[in-house]
């Protein structure tokens, strides 16, 4: 779910900016690039631009591939997945919304999984850092 919405919010703050754009680099990173700064608007790894992320946890602490000073917007949403029958469910909804600028050192790196998969999360003072720069919250 969170993949899906990081997607088509990605594509809708692309649809509505007057100088924000989608990263044309298949997985690049951040997923919206300042309009013109790169080639293509395509980069596999730039600093222009904000990477978008979601999650379901409260105050929008989020796993990311790598530490790295960025823009990140992180949109915290709530799912019903508890109401029966389905078909009376709350529907989803987002909470808060964070944009902040974050720099490696407000990261912690994450142990490698089974899986090999290394990953950075804002440490205390990186996501206090980032909850300062709230856009929404209900």
């Amino acid at each position: 779910m969170s993949g899906v919405l990081s997607d088509m919010l990605t594509s809708s703050l692309a649809k509505h900016s007057r100088v924000l754009v989608e990263n044309e680099y298949f997985n690049g990173h951040p997923d919206l690039l300042v309009q013109g700064i790169y080639p293509n608007n395509s980069i596999k790894a730039g600093e222009e631009g904000i990477e978008i992320k979601t999650t379901r946890k409260r105050g929008g602490a989020v796993d990311t591939h790598g530490a790295r000073d960025q823009w990140m917007c992180v949109f915290v949403y709530q799912v019903d997945a508890d109401t029966e029958p389905a078909a009376n469910r709350h529907p989803m909804t987002f909470t808060e919304v964070y944009l902040g600028k974050v720099t490696v050192n407000d990261f912690r790196r994450n142990p490698r999984g089974e899986l090999g998969t290394r990953t950075a999360t804002l440490h205390a003072d990186g996501i206090r850092k980032l909850r300062e720069n709230w856009v929404y919250k209900i």
